[in-house]
């Protein structure tokens, strides 16, 4: 059988040295920045600065859903006064995610694509269940759960999240679209808003919400009862002002602060009743929260109706400080309190595999195989490094499941399932990498008039997608019976001739494997054409020991 081979060659040992990030949240209200400094001995980060601006992505184009020209320009603009501060500040590394507005635009990857154009930031489009996930590791970085059960709700723009967890790894991640701008935008036509609005607007939320609050309800452990912790601005700016009008002033820091439902009731009760001008004259109020809170407030209202809560607590990290502490999982700087990065996406991997019935035992075989071709050509055909390795190994694991739907063209449902498939730990571009990888494991290789090839956001990502994929054929070549006939390959190069010598191990040693090497004929053409190379495949002679 194939040598064990790591999934992920692990980080090299925590940085000793302090390090300056920028983390910017694209969300469907505003755009967030918080910049930190890392001390890597503790892990822990401190907060150095936060700016926000609200551009308001998710105001797209009535008639065409598509994101409004003189929005992104609003975005860009604030995105390179970030990009300016984050400097000044000798941040190293921005790191960046778009949430709904960007994710539900047709445009969406094209504004992407002139924000790297423009400024050079990569910014990662993330599904809602990873939006999820990260705001879970922002709160998780400000409060303490003590393993008790808890409850988040965030509310954005665009989406609602809901969140189940006591600490440790996520019991539930939801992601519902309903958010205060989309609401507010669909619903709301009057000001003050008219009863039957109000009413409408409601029952809406509610059964939007149901499949999410019945989703955490049935992962809540037995007899036990959750706290409820709510982030972001619209749960910010009601808890602001009921602290301002009960206490007197506003707490500093707002982690912490309680607010009831009886309280939130009472506020929501006269948010109704005014208009946009007479909102506007609350203490508190920022001016274009006033245009969504209503929304916002009846979101958190229904929510905490149907979880039967009777406060919320704040906390006042989310999202963007959830980002920070991904790329901290990333690079191994935790280990205990929260696990790697890459134990997130295998079980999101694996749990993907299960559902469409793969076969694993060839899948890991395959997958092996897929990562010893790349460790050995690492350097000398190709530059790619532990990230992508990451990505070929999903793809190798995932490569087959299209046969869930029907062996005939399985490459190409198996690009449809994964793409459509909910991945926790990677972005929206590592999925479409993955489900052009397994799409190409197969049949034709990459050509530009393919759609799902011809999409891919950068001419790095489609030369990713050549060469990992060609290796990932040679991969499934080498299991073409799927009984483990190869127990083990070694690559020799030769830069002289630019020949690889693949030098195969059989499991048994009276097996030719003259099927293996079939394949492998076959299909190296596609590898030495990617690679420039020539690729010699031989059975090594094993000599039996004498008894």
């Amino acid at each position: 059988m194939v040598k064990s081979v790591p999934l992920v060659k692990l980080p090299s040992p925590a940085m000793d040295r302090e390090r300056i990030i920028a983390a910017i949240d694209m969300g469907t209200n505003s755009l967030h920045m918080v910049v930190v400094r890392i001390n890597p001995t503790l892990p822990a980060f401190t907060i150095i600065d936060r700016e926000k601006d609200t551009v308001r992505l998710g105001e797209r184009d009535s008639a065409t859903g598509k994101l409004k020209s003189e929005v992104m320009a609003r975005a860009i603009a604030t995105m390179r006064r970030f990009q300016e501060i984050a400097k000044s500040l000798k941040a190293e590394e921005i790191i960046a995610v778009a949430t709904s507005a960007v994710r539900e635009s047709s445009n969406g990857r094209a504004f992407l694509q002139q924000v790297a154009d423009e400024l050079g930031i990569q910014v990662d489009l993330i599904s809602g269940p990873e939006e999820a996930r990260r705001i879970y590791l922002g709160v998780l970085s400000g409060m303490e759960f003590n393993k008790e059960p808890h409850i988040i709700i965030d509310i954005g723009g665009g989406s609602t999240e809901l969140i189940l967890g006591n600490g440790d790894e996520p019991l539930a991640l939801t992601s519902t679209k309903v958010g205060a701008v989309r609401l507010t935008e669909d619903f709301v036509t009057t000001d003050p808003i008219s009863d039957e609005e109000f009413q409408y607007l409601q029952a809406y939320i509610r059964g939007m919400l149901e499949r999410a609050v019945d989703e955490l309800r049935s992962q809540l452990p037995p007899g036990e009862s959750p706290h409820l912790v709510g982030t972001s601005g619209t749960i910010e700016t009601l808890a602001m002002i009921d602290a301002q009008e009960r206490l007197g002033e506003v707490p500093s820091p707002l982690t912490g602060y309680e607010l009831s439902f009886q309280n939130l009731k009472e506020l929501l009760d006269r948010l109704r009743k005014l208009s946009y001008q007479e909102r506007l004259q609350i203490t508190g109020m920022p001016d274009r929260r006033a245009e969504i809170l209503l929304a916002g407030a009846l979101i958190i209202q229904e929510a905490m109706t149907m979880l039967g809560m009777k406060s919320v607590t704040i906390c006042e990290r989310a999202l963007r400080e959830g980002i920070i502490v991904n790329w901290m999982l990333a690079h191994g700087l935790i280990e205990d309190k929260l696990r790697y990065q890459s134990a997130v996406r295998e079980r999101s991997v694996l749990k993907i595999a299960h559902k469409y019935q793969a076969n694993l035992d060839s899948s890991e075989i395959i997958a092996c195989f897929a990562l010893r071709l790349f460790d050995q050509t690492q350097g000398i055909l190709h530059q790619w490094g532990s990230e992508e390795r990451e990505l070929l190994w999903a793809a190798a694991i995932l490569h087959n499941c299209g046969v869930y739907i029907s062996h005939s063209s399985h490459h190409k449902h198996s690009y449809y399932l994964i793409r459509h498939a909910e991945f926790l730990g990677f972005t929206e571009t590592d999925i479409e990498i993955i489900a052009n990888l397994a799409r190409y494991h197969r049949k034709s290789q990459p050509k530009k008039k393919h759609d799902n090839y011809a999409n891919l956001p950068s001419k790095e990502h489609r030369q990713m997608v050549r060469e990992l994929s060609a290796l990932l054929r040679l991969a499934v070549a080498l299991d073409r019976r799927q009984i483990g006939a190869i127990a083990d390959i070694q690559c020799d190069y030769s830069s002289k001739s630019r020949v690889l010598h693949l030098k195969l191990r059989p499991t048994d040693i009276t097996d030719d494997c003259s099927l293996e090497l079939w394949s492998l004929e076959r299909k190296k053409e596609v590898f030495e054409e990617e690679y420039a190379v020539e690729l010699v495949p031989a059975l090594e002679q094993v000599v039996p020991v004498a008894g």
